[in-house]
């Protein structure tokens, strides 16, 4: 088969694509899946680089998730599996970065006809996080929502589900193209913050409205002048820094404004009642109800399996928008 290996830990160019790779063996409760789509997320470019928690034995295939169909069963697997169009995290063990790959029949989700691989790879990883912000900032329709990495895979499914409950919406994106994809989302006001002056311009758009919710994974500078922007008693949600840093807020500021800072799930994710597989279910059954209701879907970013370094560089660069797939 078809896959990216990786032999040394490094930049993008430790991904090589390879054309006669030995395909995986489907174990008893196991599941082969012939990949249409590969997810490609921020912990797969920190473990390439060797800066990731947990780091594989070398060489191996990357990528941990994969939407296609099953195409071989595993001793112990229900006959009714074949065929199935499937989306699943491939967990530590990786290997998505391929024509082929295997997992547990328990771990995998059935998708629905409507849903496409591209959508199914966006909910399974990305959506499930996004899900786990949504519970956090508990969202209204009186809300004014600040959205930072609007143009990101989790970002641009945050801005529109706020839209999607009424919250008025301010998405903030690096660079005028990407500012222009969360105005066809659905924000209210889209601003690019590489321009000086940026929050103001948030303020002047907003015509006196506060912002009640802030909803960062970014940190750092702009984490710290999203927080700057929250009204009295709004509320900042943090689920990662891109940065590097998160933001840095004193309790004494916080208790002045009457401010509140919480944390999307993050390492807890597992600990949530259902676990991360419940996360999943309503992530992928997010992305159905917008497909349904003719609304906008995941941004997607696709590049061929053989392009794999390129769309690591590329994430690296921020040059993309939505979700990356490798497509094989």
């Amino acid at each position: 088969m078809r896959a990216i290996r990786q032999y040394a830990f490094g930049g993008p160019g430790e991904l090589v694509h390879e054309g006669d790779v030995a395909a995986p063996r489907p174990e008893a409760g196991q599941v082969r899946i012939a990949v249409a789509a590969a997810g490609v997320t921020r912990l797969d470019l920190a473990v390439r680089a060797g800066a990731g928690r947990w780091l594989p034995e070398l060489p191996t295939i990357p990528g941990r998730e994969v939407a296609g169909v099953v195409e071989s069963l595993g001793d112990g697997v229900e006959p009714r599996w074949l065929g199935r169009r499937v989306a699943t995290c491939l967990g530590l063990a990786a290997g998505g970065y391929a024509e082929l790959a295997v997992r547990e029949v328990a771990a995998v989700h059935e998708l629905a006809d409507d849903v496409s691989d591209h959508a199914a790879v966006t909910a399974i990883g990305t959506g499930r996080a996004a899900v786990g912000v949504l519970d956090v900032a508990r969202l209204t329709p009186e809300d004014v929502v600040l959205v930072l990495g609007s143009a990101g895979g989790v970002g641009s499914l945050l801005v529109q589900a706020a839209v999607r409950m009424g919250a008025t919406v301010a998405a903030v994106a690096g660079g005028p193209a990407r500012a222009a994809v969360t105005r066809r989302l659905g924000a209210a006001v889209t601003v690019d913050h590489t321009r000086p002056g940026w929050a103001e311009r948030v303020r002047e758009g907003l015509d006196g409205r506060e912002v009640s919710v802030a909803l960062d994974g970014v940190g750092g500078g702009l984490g710290r002048a999203a927080l700057d922007l929250l009204g009295h008693g709004g509320r900042l949600v943090m689920y990662g820094w891109l940065s590097g840093h998160p933001v840095e807020v004193t309790p004494r500021e916080l208790y002045e404004r009457g401010l509140s800072l919480c944390a999307a799930p993050g390492p807890r994710m597992p600990g949530r009642p259902g676990g991360v597989r419940r996360l999943e279910e309503r992530a992928l059954a997010m992305v159905r109800d917008m497909v349904r209701g003719g609304g906008l879907t995941p941004l997607v970013q696709r590049f061929a399996l053989s392009d794999a370094a390129d769309a690591h560089a590329a994430m690296e660069r921020r040059d993309t928008t939505g979700k990356v797939i490798l497509v094989p």
